[in-house]
């Protein structure tokens, strides 16, 4: 490109790029690198500019794909930025604006390169291109320094060990987003990676003792939110003639990169693409959880994942058990503050679900935490605005609360927890609840939506079981809680009574026709008999452990007492029926006894000396209702395709290849 201005349409044009993907070898002491990586011309501004930045580029990548076995011109580069990444860190602390902003744009190029290399090669003839060189055409030596391992390794170094400062942010962005695209062979495949160059570079060899630092490094990139360097603190802002390629692919700059991370990408949901104000924090994140859900190696476990699932609290003295290979340290206060700020994102939801289920010392930590209303109303958020988030999104927060659920001292924590105004809750105003009674109120409206418009079964039963986990905890439940938890076992009653009408109606019409196939109403009818069973059973746990905490559900049954009656002697129902029903009775006599015409203030407090008056013993005990979260077998064939579906709608997502997501099996509504 050089050091004159260009512009997106001139780029096919252009003498420097046509000579690196020419037909000509290029020496890496070639002083030709150095004007290559002196061009600059203004930052697109859009998503069509940046489109047609793509198109425009395109052919002269190609053109070096092809010519790259005779020229060995690939490697030249990367050697080129592999020399200069020696002095990087000299060159940070001495202020060495313009080397680094060159050393920047080496890794951009590359950066775009590989890209198209990824997308038009197999992983064998990738690997090929980083071994040729100019000896002879088409030639290469299989005793050569191995360039792609040389690349990776010194990437991990620059992300870890070079200072982050403002001339230092927009490589450091690069570098991680070099990785991502480094990975992103899976976006080509339609069934998961089991075997490919990143297991054989990222889990062995030079790579792997950075595993543990680069882990840690990327963590804290995430916790620390750093923002952009502003514009005037960059080095590029001091060219008169506008940025440098950086810039013009949407990379890397002050204006460039963290512009294009809001533009949204192919496919992706306009509401999905929030302004983003780290780039550097958001690209850590997405390459931390591509590393983490790379499957095993034939003969080694991912290192990314064990490193994930073993680090501990800076302030946790203990030794690590010599067995944890990857272990650290980290700081747990600074990792809650920001997974309680971040969860408006996928990947951030999802980063926490990976800690919750995969770390116990992070679950052990979250779990004594006194302010759990910082964590848990974010993910009551995200299941409140169900409308507005892709199903997985919400599959995660729900998983998440399933996984708090297990534990008996959140669950009684939760309801000692008073919240004030509570505004996002839009159905009622809450001016005070208990945290406890919000969680039940957004998991029983996330069921109330899944009935009449998902219908996902799997939904059901996790909302279910995170309900059943706190029933036998529930304390001081608020009047609505109350209400619409019975409201909720209404819906079931009507709906088990339609489909009932519908199966008998349907058995009388076969009589007459035996052609016309039967609908499955036994299946539906299985179905909704389960739910209303585990309702009961829900309500049943909280009478038996603790009747004398929730007057109001008390109340609420009673108000409602015959919607319970069809189901006294239906065989799938009479054995949880028996304490419900002894409650309703018992309670219903004290009231005939008190007289009519009572307020609802009097009949509170008849139920709260009746719950004292009942003997114990007479309510029948059932097992404590406890589910726990078994991630399901083969859990790589949902995340892995899930993360590449976050990666491709995000911020390097921008500008990939649409050939990507046409191979690539995801629904990332």
């Amino acid at each position: 490109m050089g050091s004159n201005s260009s512009r997106i349409s001139d780029l096919p044009k252009n003498e420097y790029l046509k000579k690196l993907s020419g037909t000509d070898s290029v020496s890496e002491n070639d002083p030709f690198w150095n004007q290559l990586l002196s061009f600059s011309f203004p930052a697109p501004t859009s998503s069509t500019e940046l489109k047609l930045l793509e198109e425009a580029t395109v052919s002269v990548c190609r053109s070096l794909v092809v010519n790259n076995p005779r020229t060995g011109n690939l490697g030249a580069l990367i050697k080129v930025f592999l020399s200069r990444t020696k002095e990087l860190k000299l060159s940070a602390e001495c202020q060495n604006h313009i080397f680094i902003w060159q050393t920047h744009n080496a890794l951009f190029v590359i950066c775009c390169l590989l890209k198209v290399f990824i997308c038009e090669t197999s992983e064998e003839e990738l690997q090929l291109h980083f071994t040729y060189e100019e000896k002879a055409p088409g030639s290469y030596s299989s005793d050569s320094e191995d360039l792609l391992e040389e690349l990776l390794c010194c990437l991990m170094q620059l992300i870890t060990d070079i200072p982050l400062l403002d001339i230092t942010y927009e490589i450091s962005v690069e570098a991680v987003s070099t990785m991502v695209v480094f990975l992103s062979c899976q976006l080509f495949h339609k069934e998961v990676l089991r075997q490919s160059i990143s297991h054989k570079y990222l889990m062995r060899g030079r790579c792997l003792p950075y595993t543990s630092k680069l882990v840690k490094t990327l963590l804290y990139n995430f916790i620390r939110q750093e923002k952009p360097p502003p514009p005037g603190a960059h080095v590029l802002s001091q060219q008169s003639d506008g940025g440098g390629l950086l810039y013009g692919l949407a990379s890397g700059v002050a204006t460039g990169l963290w512009t294009v991370f809001t533009l949204g990408g192919v496919g992706s949901k306009a509401a999905a693409a929030p302004e983003l104000s780290s780039p550097l924090a958001n690209q850590s994140l997405l390459l931390l959880l591509v590393l983490a859900n790379l499957t095993d190696a034939v003969d080694a476990p991912n290192p990314y994942r064990q490193a994930i699932m073993s680090f501990k609290n800076t302030q946790d003295s203990s030794p690590f058990p010599s067995s944890i290979p990857h272990a650290f340290q980290i700081n747990f206060n600074s990792l809650y503050t920001a997974l309680c700020e971040q969860q408006t994102s996928d990947q951030a939801t999802l980063l926490l679900y990976t800690l919750l289920h995969q770390n116990s010392n992070v679950r052990t930590y979250m779990l004594a935490r006194t302010d759990m209303e910082n964590l848990v109303l974010p993910i009551l958020e995200i299941l409140y605005h169900v409308e507005e988030r892709n199903s997985h999104h919400v599959y995660m927060a729900l998983i998440i609360l399933l996984i708090l659920t297990e534990d008996d001292g959140f669950n009684r924590s939760i309801h000692e927890v008073i919240l004030k105004n509570i505004t996002w809750y839009s159905e009622r105003v809450l001016t005070e609840i208990s945290l406890g009674s919000l969680l039940i109120l957004v998991v029983i409206r996330t069921i109330q939506y899944n009935m009449t418009r998902t219908r996902d079964k799997y939904l059901h039963t996790n909302c279910l079981a995170a309900l059943a986990n706190m029933s036998a905890q529930f304390r001081s439940l608020h009047q609505y809680a109350a209400q619409r938890i019975i409201s909720l076992f209404s819906l079931l009653s009507k709906k088990h009574n339609k489909v009932l009408e519908q199966a008998t109606q349907s058995l009388r019409g076969s009589l007459s026709s035996n052609d016309v196939p039967l609908p499955d109403y036994a299946q539906d009818l299985n179905v909704i008999e389960e739910v209303i069973r585990m309702m009961l059973e829900i309500i049943n746990s909280c009478l038996t452990n603790s009747l004398h905490h929730n007057p109001n559900l008390v109340y609420a049954l009673l108000y409602k007492r015959d919607l319970f009656e069809q189901f006294r002697t239906h065989p799938s129902f009479q054995d949880v029926m028996q304490n419900i029903d002894l409650v309703i009775t018992f309670f219903s006599s004290r009231l005939l006894q008190a007289g009519a015409e009572l307020s609802v203030e009097r009949v509170l407090e008849i139920i709260k000396q009746g719950a004292v008056a009942l003997p114990k013993d007479r309510l029948k005990k059932f097992p404590e209702l406890k589910f726990k979260y078994v991630e399901e077998e083969q859990p790589e064939e949902f995340f892995i395709p899930y993360v590449w579906s976050l990666v491709y709608n995000s911020a390097v997502g921008l500008y990939w290849n649409p050939r990507a997501i046409q191979l690539f099996t995801m629904d990332s509504d």
